[in-house]
């Protein structure tokens, strides 16, 4: 009889086959994946049932083979009238809940008719200044059976106010309506700046929320806990699990601090992962997932199984998909669903196509919606519940990740918990580290992208997308504002208005002080209607006061400036990571010449050549941008890097101010066509068009043409290689930088 092989034969019959190479994959999450897994490699390692703690396996005993996930598509554009159409189709056409984008403008709390927000009205979401737009929005769509998620974190008071007053106009009380609000504001300071007011009264308003929905809103989830917008920021699944999951821990306690059960709330809490390309990775880290939630809520104290039970959306990567050879993007997106359907995902959303140049279109659309239709209906996933559970790899690669998580749970813990962290810089330092070295792997093509750093097509071929005239919806948007205002009770949101500032400055903290002692500074016994008005504060929930404010027709502008007043609004400066290019680079000979360009161009500028990296509009995704601000810095640029939000006028300035020789706007909220041009005229009207303008990101290529003529440079998109992007940029400075392929000999000699 002969002997059942071991590992160690397989390893050394592999190796033979290989010429002895290290087989070894080493993961940007610190993992070495071995080659090989076998049972001895999960001793011990039990993953249980699904549907029992510690739910390993999935939340739910029958999961799909049961009822299968839930198709939501996340979209929004132009007016209310406009998306609304859109959900209708979609619905129509197998959709089973509506998952709403909203404006750039809506999320940082401004009206469409304020100045700073000209170039996004409409362009990245839908518009929302009114509980008018919000009725408009599900017009025809029954609020009491449709179940509706809402990506919303700064502006997340009037949007959710909005919603309910919508619905009691609807007919549907607030009891009744079922959903999800993200309401995930820690994950903003972190990765995607659609922050309003600073952290702790932040987290007050999360509270405030979570509090309100609870005692009024029992079929609708308080909180959508993100990692999807650390995954896009370049997150590792590691940091993206244990931030996130950090995250969460400290909304729960949070939550308990104002005397809220943990068994009342936490079971309408649920989570959302980004799904990419690392397949097997990406379903280990949802399994790791509910695993690492269902140990910190018994940590805290939860009772019920529900509690503990990490339900989750997902939505497949947009930072994976690539405008070069964009039909390799249904490829990928099915990958990234298939992923989150095998790692036991509640609902998913599917990117389109073309969602790197610009909007989806009806047809992208169409095909993204199907991809999740055919994988329920034609692939038998759903006719087991976890069909992967077992699997050596998998049962590995799940206990590595919870593993690696709870050590970097345990480093924000030390730092005073996720707040603390935050304010620190340290979770957005290590994302920002893992994305530039991402880049830096794909640049050198050590990562490889079909049809971007390998296979490239010789020609692209011609994709139509989806264009919003900005211009028409922010018109259209003014006019019904203005609509709203004339036929609404002026003094009743004057009145709600000042009652809602008026509970926004209440200090929670120096009022619980006051009442447990029961006297004043000086040790005299307060009265006892000093004492009941104190206790009547107290009680004061923010919600509350936005949902009369939003029955008196304030507009979203208005809710979120009552608040702002006793808050004010929150800024910071970007602080990129700096020497991860550098590292990765070191004795590339192309990076090489790069570097030596860069010194010549300051030998002969008098100073190290001098850019501004800029963020105009209201977009907060800063990856690009830092990405960018990092590599450059490495490559021996100056770069100066502009805070988030700015105005064209407030770039002009900064640009003026330190006197730079070109500026870098990076673009991803499609506001590109408004926002540049505007930017190169203020230059030109300061007798500065020797300034070299050149833009980056979500950038259409049908408005390459008309960026060219507003006297735009360079246009560097998606896959664009950073350090080609760099050798560009010399060369209009004027330096004679040779073409990629070139390479220096010893002694200096091209060949």
């Amino acid at each position: 009889m002969t002997e059942k092989p071991s590992k160690s034969d397989w390893q050394d019959r592999a190796s033979k086959e290989v010429k002895g190479r290290d087989l070894t994959w080493h993961t940007p999450e610190g993992i070495d994946v071995q080659p090989l897994y076998t049972a001895k490699d999960v001793e011990g390692l039990d993953p249980g049932l699904p549907g029992f703690e510690p739910f390993t396996r999935g939340p739910y005993a029958s999961m799909y083979t049961g009822r299968p996930w839930t198709i939501r598509q996340y979209a929004g554009f132009s007016t209310a009238e406009e998306s609304n159409a859109f959900y209708r189709r979609n619905l129509a056409a197998g959709q089973k809940g509506l998952s709403v984008a909203f404006d750039l403008a809506t999320h940082r709390g401004y009206d469409s008719d304020h100045p700073r927000v000209v170039g996004d009205v409409g362009k990245a979401g839908v518009a929302i200044d009114t509980v008018r737009d919000m009725e408009i929005l599900f017009d025809q769509i029954p609020l009491d059976t449709m179940s509706v998620s809402m990506t919303m974190n700064g502006a997340v008071i009037p949007i959710l106010a909005f919603y309910i007053v919508a619905g009691e106009r609807q007919g549907v009380s607030a009891e009744k309506l079922r959903g999800t609000i993200q309401n995930d504001i820690l994950k903003e300071f972190m990765v995607r700046n659609t922050y309003i007011y600073p952290p702790e009264p932040s987290m007050r308003i999360v509270s405030d929320i979570i509090a309100y929905t609870s005692a009024n809103m029992p079929r609708f989830n308080s909180i959508s806990i993100s990692g999807y917008h650390m995954h896009e920021a370049g997150a590792t699944a590691v940091q993206e699990l244990a931030f996130t999951i950090a995250d969460g821990k400290e909304y729960v306690k949070r939550a308990m601090e104002t005397g809220l059960d943990i068994d009342v709330f936490a079971p309408r809490l649920s989570f959302f992962w980004g799904i990419g390309m690392s397949f097997f990775m990406e379903i280990a880290k949802m399994r790791a997932g509910r695993v690492l939630w269902h140990d910190i809520m018994e940590e805290l104290g939860a009772q019920n199984p529900k509690s503990k039970m990490l339900r989750t959306h997902c939505q497949t990567s947009g930072v994976s998909l690539q405008e070069q050879d964009p039909y390799n993007n249904v490829i990928r997106t099915t990958l990234e669903a298939l992923a989150a359907v095998l790692g036991g995902t509640q609902s998913l959303h599917t990117n389109a196509l073309d969602e790197a140049l610009a909007l989806p279109t009806d047809f992208s659309a169409r095909i993204a919606r199907n991809t999740q239709l055919v994988l329920q209906e034609e692939s038998g996933v759903t006719n087991v519940a976890d069909p992967l559970g077992g699997s050596y790899y998998i049962e590995s690669l799940t206990n590595e990740l919870v593993e690696k998580a709870r050590a970097l749970i345990k480093e924000v813990d030390g730092l005073g918990g996720m707040t603390a962290a935050v304010a620190s810089g340290m979770p957005k330092a290590k994302i920002e580290e893992a994305a530039a070295a991402k880049q830096a792997s794909v640049d050198k093509g050590e990562t490889v992208i079909v049809g971007v750093n390998k296979y490239r097509l010789g020609e692209e071929a011609h994709i139509d997308t989806l264009d919003i005239d900005n211009h028409k919806v922010r018109q259209s948007q003014i006019t019904r504002i203005e609509k709203v205002r004339r036929n609404r009770d002026v003094e009743a949101v004057k009145v709600a208005l000042a009652n809602l500032s008026r509970g926004a400055r209440v200090d929670r903290s120096a009022n619980d002080e006051l009442l447990d002692k029961g006297r004043d500074d000086k040790g005299v016994p307060l009265p006892p209607s000093q004492l009941e008005k104190l206790a009547a504060e107290r009680e004061t929930n923010l919600l509350a006061l936005a949902v009369e404010a939003a029955r008196a027709d304030a507009t979203l502008g208005e809710i979120s400036k009552a608040m702002e007043d006793a808050f004010g609004r929150y800024d910071t400066l970007p602080t990129p990571v700096k020497g991860v290019y550098a590292a990765a680079y070191e004795g590339d000979a192309r990076y090489a010449q790069v570097v030596d360009g860069v010194d010549s161009v300051a030998h002969r500028l008098g100073h190290r050549p001098r850019i501004l990296v800029a963020k105009m509009g209201q977009d907060g995704h800063d990856r690009g941008a830092n990405v960018i601000a990092s590599a450059f810095a490495d490559m021996g640029f100056e770069v100066i890097s502009g805070p988030l939000f700015q105005t064209p006028e407030e770039t002009t300035k900064m640009a003026l101010e330190h006197e730079v020789d070109a500026v870098g706007a990076s673009s991803l909220a499609a506001g590109h066509k408004t926002l540049i041009p505007e930017l190169i005229n203020h230059l030109r009207d300061a007798d500065r068009g020797d300034i070299k303008v050149v833009a980056g990101g979500v950038i259409p290529p049908q408005d390459y043409d008309f960026l060219k003529k507003a006297g735009v440079q360079g246009i560097y998109g998606p896959g664009t290689n950073v350090v080609e992007a760099a050798a560009d940029l010399l060369r209009l400075l004027g330096h004679n930088m040779p073409p990629a392929g070139w390479e220096f000999t010893m002694e200096g000699e091209t060949e």
